[in-house]
């Protein structure tokens, strides 16, 4: 890429989260760092700069519309990186992923949709594969929290000499942020799109969708795989770790309750007396960490199972406020699918290009727990932690600092093109630069119960 001349370009920079992005690129960014801001207007991208202050001068200026063809080759063809953020990302991302697949340009974007990615990976593995491309997806809160926690504490497992994961579950300990309109327009057209396309339904339900080698993963969540060994699980005599063990009654004290409808919602307690309910992220984040083990020639382990949750605690008031997130996720899925409640919800939820306030960003924060039961019973523990908004001001320095990673850090990337993962992609090296930027990225041995 000696000729190209923009090393990072951010598409969508005048939008909620591309202007916190392109705050944290001026900031961080290296002087030599040839920074590109794009979007389809011209005066946004004036008033964008303008905002930032002297120092965003050092930004070329381009004004693109995705849909033109023509106009994204040209824009790939003299640029190392693009860091995306248009989205929907199925409706309006495809012909960039692409462009840079076939000119050989590192990609990184901040999509949470199963079906964007497994299209991307589709139609694009081989010929960014070929080019030497980095196609990396998910490189903000979905998903870099966990596929790089899962990674590292397969890393230390490994080098530890402890074998590799089995039973592995990411708790979300605490978090506080926002929600824009455009991450709710992202839920919305996917929701729309599983309604009415049968297929789509099918791909969002197999847990294994995103694996690069599906016939050889599991055909359910423990059960025989088409063409290669059973699905080891945990090791003889072991009890599983916390929301992976026995689901225990919700009690006297909540029966009445549970009994108006709710029996289905997802709400366990674990041997330590901690409850959990489901994590709204998880249906993507997973499969993205079963992308990556598959990738990595499933270096996490056959028996590598994995799942999400979010920790309640052990109060009286945990399984209540438990089966009433399971309740509000299943009625947002829901109002997001059918067209009567969608028309209601859209005249009160954020629109997109809205997002929340600098106050509320200011307070956000969030603590992940990445939990791993391995082959010889070793259990480890990692840590990944921010003091800011998980979505928005942490999200920007998540893709940005993937951004400088992929056009600075090539030799110490790992050696590998297609389209990957922030794990399969590039690894360590984010993991060293989130921890520069205040991050903590954790693991250590804990003591098995």
């Amino acid at each position: 890429m000696t000729d190209r001349d923009l090393d990072v370009v951010l598409l969508g920079a005048t939008g909620f989260t591309g202007r916190l992005i392109a705050a944290h690129l001026i900031e961080t960014a290296p002087e030599q760092v040839r920074l590109g801001f794009a979007g389809r207007s011209r005066a946004k991208l004036d008033a964008l700069v303008a905002d930032l202050g002297p120092a965003a001068g050092r930004a070329e200026l381009i004004e693109i519309d995705v849909r033109d063809w023509a106009d994204l080759q040209a824009l790939v063809a003299r640029t190392k990186v693009i860091a995306s953020t248009v989205g929907p990302y199925l409706r309006d991302g495809m012909p960039l992923v692409r462009a840079c697949a076939a000119a050989g340009t590192h990609y990184c974007d901040l999509t949470g949709e199963v079906l964007f990615v497994r299209q991307s990976a589709d139609e694009c593995h081989a010929s960014a594969q070929a080019s030497g491309a980095r196609i990396v997806h998910a490189c903000g809160f979905d998903s870099v929290p966990s596929d790089l926690g899962v990674w590292q504490t397969a890393q230390r497992a490994a080098e530890a000499g402890e074998g590799t994961l089995e039973d592995t579950v990411l708790l979300v300990r605490s978090m506080k942020g926002g929600v824009s309109g455009g991450t709710l327009a992202t839920g919305r057209q996917q929701a729309i799109i599983a309604r009415e396309d049968p297929a789509a339904r099918t791909i969002l339900a197999d847990r294994y969708s995103l694996s690069p080698d599906r016939v050889n993963e599991p055909t359910g969540e423990e059960g025989r795989t088409q063409g290669s060994p059973t699905h080891t699980g945990t090791r003889r005599g072991a009890p599983a770790i916390g929301p992976l063990a026995k689901v225990t009654p919700l009690g006297p004290a909540v029966e009445s309750f549970v009994r108006s409808g709710l029996e289905k919602v997802s709400v366990r307690q674990d041997e330590e007396g901690r409850w959990t309910a489901p994590f709204v992220m998880a249906e993507f984040n997973t499969r993205i960490v079963r992308r990556s083990n598959a990738l990595l020639g499933w270096a996490y382990g056959r028996g590598f199972r994995y799942h999400e949750v979010t920790d309640l605690g052990r109060s009286a008031q945990a399984p209540f406020l438990g089966v009433g997130l399971s309740a509000g996720l299943m009625a947002g899925l829901l109002g997001l699918s059918f067209a009567p409640t969608r028309a209601v919800l859209d005249r009160v939820l954020p629109k997109p290009g809205e997002g929340p306030s600098a106050e509320t960003m200011a307070k956000g924060r969030f603590v992940m727990d990445v939990v791993a039961r391995t082959s010889t019973g070793a259990v480890f523990r990692t840590r990944v932690a921010a003091e800011k908004d998980p979505g928005y001001t942490g999200t920007a320095v998540m893709i940005g600092q993937a951004a400088l990673a992929l056009a600075l850090d090539g030799d110490r990337l790992p050696d590998r093109a297609g389209v990957l993962t922030p794990a399969t992609g590039i690894g360590g090296v984010l993991v060293e630069r989130l921890v520069e930027q205040g991050f903590t990225v954790d693991t250590q041995r804990v003591e098995a119960h």
